[in-house]
């Protein structure tokens, strides 16, 4: 099996790629990143035989023409993650988020297996105590939502599969501080304090490790799964920015916890989710909310001794 991983130096590809390298049945991992943000995670796999590298951009059609066409499995990692940089920046959002799955949608064979991430924003604002199922229709709220969902048409209507991803957290080597879970534990631990703007506000929260099994599992299930969307994510842990403040306050008592309920959230996503569909094929998370926190706060207190920075982001 021949696998293709755009976007594969990032957060979720460099934990993929090292799953992938150790399956039996995986004759070689290609990369296809152009390490815009000079990631250094990728020097772990090139020992193995099995990992190829191709440096180049995941939206010219060339690139893909080149690689697609050779490979069983493609997995397009390749997007601008997050609202605030695809509202800086839409054109090059839709080119990426979108038109790439686009050209490689086109590029594809009958037999390829296509798993795609979308993100579970897409649901936009749900009704309350409503979950969000796969068959809830689609409303997203932001550049980022919209051009991820467009993307996923062209996947499905090749008859791939679509991974709604809920809100990753979780250690990678190529290690994002600003998701939701990874974000508050660092102000836990640095700040001691957070002030939550619309605190009320849910989401659902996944392990990046548990993101990487689905991948794995649609690859094993593909032909009773393909031409399907799934949520993923952690059936225990739909929960508000305030609840989840308040789990991590368990492991830091004194973490201090302030609400400000006049401000408004630059993201006004708000939803909870059913995981019941992707549950039903046979996959189960293995890492709950608190493992994460757990690893976060190892992370955190290793890296602290390295005198390394806070960064925070908009909440």
């Amino acid at each position: 099996m021949k696998i293709l991983i755009t976007g594969g130096a990032g957060y979720i590809g460099t934990v993929l790629i090292e799953a992938l390298l150790k399956r039996a049945d995986v004759e070689y991992v290609t990369c296809l990143d152009n390490l815009m943000y000079r990631q250094e995670g990728l020097f772990s796999f090139f020992y193995n035989p099995k990992f190829r590298f191709v440096k180049g951009d995941a939206s010219n059609y060339s690139v893909l023409e080149k690689l697609v066409p050779s490979h069983d499995v493609i997995i397009p990692l390749a997007a601008i993650v997050g609202f605030p940089a695809c509202a800086a920046d839409p054109n090059r959002a839709k080119l990426i988020n979108c038109n790439q799955l686009e050209m490689i949608a086109d590029l594809v064979s009958w037999k390829t297996k296509l798993i795609c991430p979308n993100s579970n924003s897409g649901y936009g604002v749900g009704e309350k105590d409503q979950f969000c199922t796969e068959e809830t229709p689609l409303n997203p709220i932001s550049v980022y939502g919209v051009t991820k969902c467009e993307g996923e048409k062209h996947v499905l209507n090749y008859g791939g599969i679509s991974l709604r991803l809920a809100t990753v957290f979780g250690t990678s080597y190529r290690f994002r501080k600003d998701l939701l879970v990874n974000d508050f534990v660092l102000r836990a631990k640095n700040d001691g304090f957070i002030v939550l703007f619309e605190s009320h506000f849910k989401r659902n929260f996944i392990h990046i490790r548990d993101v990487v099994k689905a991948f794995n599992h649609c690859i094993d299930s593909y032909d009773s799964m393909k031409g399907q969307a799934y949520n993923v994510g952690l059936s225990t842990a739909n929960l508000s920015k305030l609840e989840l403040c308040e789990k991590i306050k368990g492991y830091i008592p004194k973490f201090t916890i302030k609400t400000d309920e006049f401000a408004k959230d630059l993201d006004q996503r708000n939803y909870i989710v059913s995981n019941e569909k992707i549950e039903n094929t046979g996959w189960k998370p293995d890492w709950s909310l608190d493992d994460g926190i757990k690893e976060l706060l190892n992370a955190y207190n290793a890296f602290n001794a390295f005198g390394s920075q806070t960064q925070h982001t908009n909440l």
